[in-house]
């Protein structure tokens, strides 16, 4: 079996000397690599991506060196070509649905793919060149780019099986190796920056990002610190990865509201707009308008909430104006029907305030604080609950009192309509401190709204009594009328 499986590889040294023939060769390797899925790419052919694409790796990198032997046992001046050797080794993939079969293969490349991570993390002075770079980049793409099936994704993107166990992969003890070879790779001190982006290119980064729909979370984990990694490394791929990002949020968002990797996706986000310069570019505040606030929308927000009111919080420290935009964003897709979503909302606003300044809070304040007299009358008591909380905030409160002329007019009838009965005693004790703190801050303008409170229910109840007296009028009307033909009646129900 051993022999089978290592009579699948290569055995003709070839070394390409310029991109050429590494594009000459490309046709002959194509079919053996995976499809890679290029829609980032924009609109050129798939053909045209076959010949062009440096990320279409030929099968003819492989070592005479025998690839079993340790690196121990070869001079420095070999390593190179054993390290090639190997990672060819592991370009053969095997079915692992099935733990009985193909036993001696499996632990012959695991143990390999452990000796190559050994390797790349003490290889010291030695440097990588193409034929490495090239050889490590086929070895990937075989190994780790796939597409998944349907029935492989779960239904946990669209939020109504969050409480399901994530399916984990069966080849995970060989992914995850492969993965960590590749994190020690492009950290590697020994790989020139300059020589791999032509094969760590779009094309490649568009297939890692394709495997964040992985349901495994322990491949997402590993995929967010590889793709952060390639964002700090090489320079000239950082606006193709921020673009390609933002195209798989508008699918989640506009289109498929399915997708298992936003929470990752964001976590890098976070890390990348923590190091944007001031003042802010208008892309990036594009990005917060019409990506991070649209996030907001989806059913399964829970699942990325953390992430998402993180980067938000990060846009706000850089630059404090864009709090009053955020927050008439928050209001635009704020939630009616589901209470969870709102007590998250509520949540985010309060971190937000936390960092507004008084001219971006005026510009707010009046539709911000009539949407919270609705949450406080909430017959969900988390959110009244969570709307009254905001309150214990020091720097809410001092925003309040500096405009309470405004603010409590709007507040006023919730909290009355509140102390008047809710059903739940936590709320109720809540809004009754609520009132007492706007009667410690300003009597006269409480007694005042008290008083218009008063006169708007004595008018709304005297227009409802005038509404059931006319229908009685009405009623009277129509029974007096004599019953003729088809003609309609009104008929008082008998009990």
């Amino acid at each position: 079996m051993l022999k089978q499986f290592l009579s699948k590889l290569p055995r003709k040294t070839t070394k390409p000397d310029s991109d050429e023939s590494c594009r000459g060769d490309s046709s002959r390797s194509h079919d053996a690599s995976p499809r890679r899925n290029n829609r980032a790419n924009g609109g050129s052919s798939n053909a045209a991506k076959r010949t062009s694409s440096s990320a279409v790796f030929p099968a003819s990198t492989v070592s005479v060196i025998e690839p079993l032997v340790p690196f121990k046992d070869v001079p420095n001046s070999e390593r190179v070509n054993l390290f090639v050797s190997k990672l060819s080794l592991c370009c053969v993939t095997f079915d692992f649905t099935d733990p009985g079969k193909d036993t001696v293969e499996k632990e012959v490349k695991r143990r390999t793919l452990v000796e190559l991570v050994d390797f790349v993390s003490s290889c010291g002075s030695i440097r990588f060149g193409e034929p490495a770079i090239l050889a490590m980049c086929r070895m990937c793409a075989i190994n780790l780019f796939r597409v998944f099936p349907p029935n492989y994704r779960s239904n946990r993107g669209n939020g109504e099986n969050d409480d399901d166990e994530p399916a984990f992969d069966p080849a995970w003890p060989h992914l995850q190796l492969v993965y960590e070879l590749l994190l020690k790779f492009i950290t590697s001190s020994s790989l020139d920056a300059k020589v791999a982006k032509k094969y760590i290119d779009h094309s490649f980064i568009s297939s890692l990002l394709e495997l964040f729909d992985s349901e495994d979370p322990r491949e997402r984990d590993c995929l967010k610190t590889i793709l952060h990694r390639v964002y700090g490394k090489f320079m000239v791929h950082r606006p193709y990865i921020r673009k390609s990002i933002n195209n798989l949020f508008y699918r989640f968002v506009f289109e498929t509201d399915r997708h298992n990797g936003i929470a990752e996706l964001l976590e890098i986000f976070g890390s990348i707009i923590s190091g944007f310069a001031l003042p802010l570019k208008e892309e990036h505040k594009i990005f917060l308008w019409r990506i991070l606030i649209p996030l907001h929308k989806p059913k399964s927000m829970g699942v990325y909430f953390q992430q998402l009111s993180y980067c938000v919080t990060q846009f706000i420290e850089k630059e404090p104006k864009l709090a009053s935009i955020v927050i008439r964003g928050l209001l635009k897709y704020w939630p009616i029907i589901n209470s969870q979503k709102e007590v998250m909302f509520l949540g985010e606003l309060e971190e937000i305030l936390e960092a507004i300044n008084m001219v971006e809070f005026q510009r707010v304040m009046v539709p911000l604080f009539w949407r919270i007299g609705c949450c406080i009358n909430s017959l969900h008591f988390q959110v009244s609950e969570r709307a009254l909380f905001l309150w214990n905030n020091d720097h809410i409160v001092n925003l309040i009192a500096h405009n309470r002329q405004v603010i409590l007019p709007i507040i006023f009838p919730a909290l009355e309509k509140n102390s008047q009965g809710h059903w739940n005693q936590a709320v109720l004790n809540l809004t009754h401190n609520v009132r007492k703190m706007f009667v410690e801050m300003d009597e006269k303008l409480f007694l005042v709204c008290h008083s218009q409170f008063k006169d708007e229910e004595a008018m709304l109840n005297e227009a409802a009594e005038k509404r059931k007296e006319a229908w009685k009028q009405v009623e009277y009307a129509a029974s007096l009328q004599p019953v003729i033909g088809n003609t309609p009646v009104l008929v008082s129900p008998s009990f």
